[in-house]
């Protein structure tokens, strides 16, 4: 892997990041049924299908390996290109660097923990990696996702990991398409207003479901930050 042509990093580094932008669509229309006055219903058979479905589950080893790669590839592209260029500059050239694109490895680096951790709250428990809260099912994401985002310090580290992830997701995607070959100055400036709408939307749509949980269904019950890490 190391071997790799740092051109053939950026490139897979890049496709996988594209298959993961579309995986936050699909799990961003899940999260959203919670939004629905129904009990969980609908959430709940959503998060069913997605756990039994034979193709589903095929999806998420697919899953799985665009997040190493596209993890494993960022790190070693960005320690590549500083030991390329161990002293500073003197003085930056803040045109040549826009803000999003100079702190892309410090949010991936947030997000990466945010993953993390959101792996141990609910998909490690599906796999019985991790044993979940007392009184909670393996498999009753709707109460486990109620119980975490009825504590107002998860609640508030949710949305902060994910305006970070907006932050990322903003120079991503156009530095994705310029890296595949995809950028035209036709249409740059579409793809960077795109880019910018998609991370708020992402951003956005993520926190809608903390801040419903918190302060419209008023759910008290409470736990432990990050309790079964």
């Amino acid at each position: 892997m190391l071997m790799y042509s740092s051109i053939t990093k950026k490139v897979l580094m890049a496709l996988a990041g594209l298959f993961l932008v579309t995986f936050l669509c699909v799990h961003l229309g899940i999260n959203l049924m919670l939004l629905k006055n129904d009990g969980g219903r609908a959430f709940s058979e959503a998060a069913t299908f997605m756990g039994t479905n034979p193709v589903i589950k095929i999806a998420e080893i697919v899953l799985f390996a665009g997040f190493l790669l596209h993890i494993v590839f960022g790190l070693v592209v960005s320690f590549q290109n500083r030991s390329a260029r161990p002293v500073a500059y003197a003085r930056s050239n803040s045109s040549d660097t826009s803000f999003f694109s100079k702190y892309m490895f410090h949010t991936g680096i947030i997000v990466f923990i945010f993953l993390a951790l959101h792996f141990c709250d609910f998909y490690f428990i599906k796999i019985g990696l991790v044993a979940p809260p007392p009184g909670i099912a393996v498999h009753d994401f709707y109460s486990r996702t109620l119980l975490l985002f009825s504590t107002p310090l998860y609640s508030l580290f949710y949305i902060v990991s994910f305006i970070f992830l907006g932050i990322h997701l903003n120079h991503a995607i156009q530095s994705a398409f310029q890296t595949l070959g995809w950028n035209h100055s036709k249409y740059t400036d579409t793809v960077k207003l795109i880019g910018s709408v998609y991370s708020v939307f992402i951003a956005a749509g993520f926190s809608i479901v903390p801040i419903y949980v918190l302060f419209f269904l008023n759910n008290n019950s409470g736990s432990p930050f990050f309790s079964v890490c």
